[in-house]
């Protein structure tokens, strides 16, 4: 798949469909692919990478790339689409700047996950698209890929791109995984219980605003939290009620347009598990207003912000909440 994707990248940009590519790189380490601008064929072929190790959600970086002169030809996965879709709805992308280019994906392979299962010193991955390859200081293991991928992966909400330009490989369906089981684990807890469950998880929160940076709905300009006429300005939390305020509040600004790409928890350097904020919110959501995913199409309307006589009720909301 590299080798085609290299090639009609190569293509683009000799007939001037596009004068530059947005794609993967390798960064510090092998497995460590990083989002990356390839503005020749020469620069493709030296560089340029899609395999198993490619979790990075492009979408984001197309709100300043399609700005810039001439068109970008931009390679995005399912999950990545309903972003893109979403931002376009948000008018915060032009549309006719990106040529998107849709790639299949079988899950991506991620490090975290890797070490979780107890595998450190990691010198270098690999994965043939069922086992993946560990080197360590301490020798050499393998692991399933099913085991070692993202959460989001295991939990995959779509095969199915929602908007693109030219397709790769087939298309997929949307899975209809069961996501939210973590989600209603914490709902099922008592307030205490829950109340402990995010102190202890937000405390190793060290305010390096990556969550923020790389979440595709988190889009403003000017974020509130940069803003030193907020009160709030102030990168490192002063208190532990600050700690909480912070997630909190970013996870009501991007209620509604969260399409659980889950990046947040992916770049997150403490591995606070950040997406299951979000994902409370979408659970909601769906059994409030009923069934909705953010970026699916470009017509349906967020259900917060589109009232209709049907919306649920205060008293419907506090009699279902009971100790949530």
């Amino acid at each position: 798949m590299q080798r085609e994707l290299i090639e009609r990248a190569k293509q683009l940009l000799a007939d001037g469909t596009v004068s530059r590519v947005m794609g993967w790189k390798a960064g510090e380490f092998g497995y460590d692919m990083t989002p990356a601008v390839f503005a020749s064929s020469e620069e493709l072929e030296k560089d340029f990478r899609y395999d198993d190790f490619c979790e990075a959600n492009l979408s984001k970086y197309m709100i300043k790339e399609s700005r810039k002169e001439g068109k970008i030809l931009v390679f995005l996965k399912p999950c990545d689409t309903y972003s893109f879709n979403e931002l376009l709805k948000e008018h915060r992308i032009l549309r006719e700047n990106v040529y998107v280019i849709g790639v299949p994906c079988t899950g991506k392979v991620n490090a975290n996950a890797i070490r979780s299962r107890g595998i450190h010193g990691i010198t270098g991955m690999s994965c043939d698209g069922e086992t993946v390859t560990v080197s360590t200081l301490y020798g050499e293991e393998t692991v399933p890929k099913n085991e070692a991928m993202a959460e989001r992966c295991q939990n995959c909400k779509s095969k199915k791109h929602v908007i693109y330009d030219e397709l790769f490989g087939e298309e997929g369906e949307v899975t209809g995984a069961p996501r939210f089981r973590m989600v209603e684990k914490l709902e099922s807890m008592t307030p205490d219980q829950r109340f402990s469950f995010w102190r202890k998880e937000l405390s190793r929160c060290i305010r390096c605003n990556a969550c923020r940076n790389v979440c595709p709905a988190c889009s403003c300009e000017k974020c509130v939290f940069d803003n030193d006429a907020s009160g709030v300005a102030n990168k490192a939390a002063a208190d532990s009620f600050e700690e909480n305020m912070f997630h909190i509040i970013r996870a009501f600004h991007v209620a509604g347009r969260c399409t659980d790409c889950g990046e947040c928890s992916r770049v997150c350097p403490q591995n606070i598990p950040l997406h299951l904020l979000n994902r409370k919110f979408i659970k909601d959501i769906n059994e409030l207003y009923g069934e909705y995913q953010a970026g699916e199409d470009l017509e349906t309307k967020c259900p917060l912000t589109d009232y209709t006589k049907d919306d649920a009720e205060p008293s419907i909301i506090y009699q279902r909440g009971g100790n949530r």
